[in-house]
């Protein structure tokens, strides 16, 4: 296994740490908001690593490419779901991210079954920025009033705005 893919884990290994902090916090400011913060940080932090070390050390592998995508959204659902919990994310707008991260892994699969790899593209690299660093902000700044719909609606917006642009892109793939 390479050392890229022993980051991705890390960051997997994150999410509980993560959760079980945030469950701790109540959606308060306090201590265990802020680690929660702090591991999310780590967290999110670590997919930049593990890009950079797979590409600069030729060590991009399948499982990685697998991996790697998988663990951004592992980790944003699950401050998502808790976020929609506790009032500060519609369960509309969760359902959308879901919807946009199965369609577009839809969309993958058929191309890889047409031989044709559909790589992150741009706009899905800013969603998955934007999105961690919205989650932040809404993690540091629990209670301050109108912030979570700002949030989510840089959430929805660049989910939107990626999935879009991947079908438009990629259409080709679902016609023989």
């Amino acid at each position: 296994m390479t050392l890229a893919s022993k980051i991705t884990l890390i960051r997997v290994a994150f999410i509980p740490a993560y959760m079980v902090l945030m469950y701790l916090s109540g959606g308060q400011p306090g201590l265990f908001m802020w680690l929660a913060l702090g591991v999310f940080i780590l967290a999110s932090l670590t997919d930049y690593v593990d890009g950079q070390i797979a590409r600069k050390c030729n060590q991009v592998s399948d499982f990685g490419k697998f991996l790697d995508p998988l663990a951004d959204k592992l980790l944003t659902i699950a401050a998502m779901t808790i976020f929609c919990q506790w009032g500060m994310m519609s369960a509309w707008a969760l359902m959308l991210v879901l919807t946009r991260e199965f369609a577009v892994t839809g969309l993958r699969l058929v191309a890889v079954g047409k031989g044709k790899v559909i790589a992150a593209g741009k706009s899905g690299k800013f969603k998955t920025a934007s999105t961690m660093i919205g989650l932040c902000v809404l993690m540091a700044f629990p209670t301050l009033p109108y912030l979570a719909p700002v949030v989510n609606g840089v959430i929805i917006v660049t989910t939107v705005y990626s999935g879009v642009e991947y079908f438009v892109q990629n259409w080709n793939c679902l016609w023989d």
